[in-house]
């Protein structure tokens, strides 16, 4: 899988479930999505399509507010389990 096509599926499950404020195509891979608008009710739904997209299960020392606070730490979160 290509690190570019892992961060576009990431950004289109941030678009779809996020419910931010920001256009999430404008973001930095590094912004955080919880000052762009995301909620923690809203990242529990993105952990979830996650979870599906990417065919993974988010362990519970992953489920912290750092995993999921950019698109990047995201990225690195899923390469982790799927290397694993």
């Amino acid at each position: 899988m290509a690190t570019d096509n892992t961060a576009d599926r990431i950004r289109n499950i941030i678009k779809q479930h996020a419910r931010l404020s920001t256009d999430a195509d404008s973001l930095a891979p590094s912004a955080d999505l919880y000052a762009a608008g995301m909620t923690s009710h809203a990242s529990v739904n993105v952990m979830l399509a996650l979870e599906g997209e990417f065919d993974v299960e988010f362990p519970d020392r992953m489920l912290t507010r750092g995993t999921f606070d950019s698109i990047a730490s995201i990225q690195n979160a899923i390469e982790e389990l799927k290397s694993g």
